[in-house]
């Protein structure tokens, strides 16, 4: 159940938002073991003339960028799992984006369970609600 914001140093287009969507959401499932059917992703474009790394432009060194922001409950994962899936998404950016300028960043957020959720539940009323009927 996790939400992905990505940013992306590039003008903004539909097919490629549907291409990152598709590619994020699957390594989400292969790394973290994250469901596909309850992961939100948005995408946000951003003009590489304004986008900068090491006080230039993205787009004056030739090069493209993203920031992908996810949240997960805390404890779901390992460090392997976490570092795995740093690592996949960038190479999945790269293949997708071309070029990418190291300055580009994947940051999951582990929170807790009891402040974390969809649908109007929290993750840890899941868990206690998914606890209290297997013992029924």
């Amino acid at each position: 159940m996790p939400i992905i914001n990505i940013a992306v140093a590039a003008q903004a287009d539909a097919d490629l938002s549907a291409q990152i969507a598709a590619s994020v959401s699957e390594l989400t499932r292969l790394h973290l073991r994250k469901e596909p059917t309850v992961t939100a992703v948005t995408i946000s474009y951003i003009d590489p003339r304004h986008w900068f790394a090491g006080g230039k432009s993205i787009a004056s060194q030739q090069t493209t960028s993203f920031w992908l922001d996810i949240k997960v409950v805390d404890g779901t994962n390992t460090k392997q799992e976490l570092a795995s899936y740093v690592e996949a998404v960038y190479a999945g950016f790269e293949s997708l984006l071309g070029q990418i300028h190291p300055e580009s960043y994947v940051l999951v957020h582990e929170v807790p369970a009891a402040a974390y959720g969809f649908g109007g539940k929290t993750q840890e009323f899941r868990f206690i609600s998914g606890k209290s009927q297997s013992a029924a």
